[in-house]
């Protein structure tokens, strides 16, 4: 066994579950920034041994965030879309909430954290 493969052994199995609509806005609201995920896949990747790593987000047909989503692809991510669903009221509304609570419960079996 080399010492790669041991350190990666001795790290805590992890598993990463990104609501990507709510991370942008929050980061774009609270601190007028984008959020990092290279910088965060790097970090996770130092500590953790990453099993799975799934990013929920919608779908629009639109060209720049089908970009987004083919880089959260290279880094590591599953992602996930659903339709973009457009409310009577003019607000929208993607609703991940209890599917990425149910991937988090299949999963979970197979994490240490």
């Amino acid at each position: 066994m080399t010492l790669q493969n041991e350190q990666q052994s001795t790290k805590p199995r992890v598993g990463i579950f990104v609501d990507v609509q709510n991370i942008y806005y929050t980061c774009r609201e609270s601190y007028g920034k984008n959020f990092d995920y290279n910088a965060f896949w790097r970090m996770m990747e130092a500590q953790y041994n990453i099993e799975c790593a799934f990013a929920y987000a919608i779908y629009r047909g639109d060209e720049k965030q089908n970009q987004f989503q083919n880089i959260l692809r290279a880094i590591g991510f599953d992602v996930k879309l659903k339709p973009f669903i457009q409310r009577r009221d003019g607000s929208a509304k993607g609703d991940w909430d209890v599917g990425i609570t149910i991937d988090m419960l299949e999963q979970g079996k197979n994490l240490d954290k």
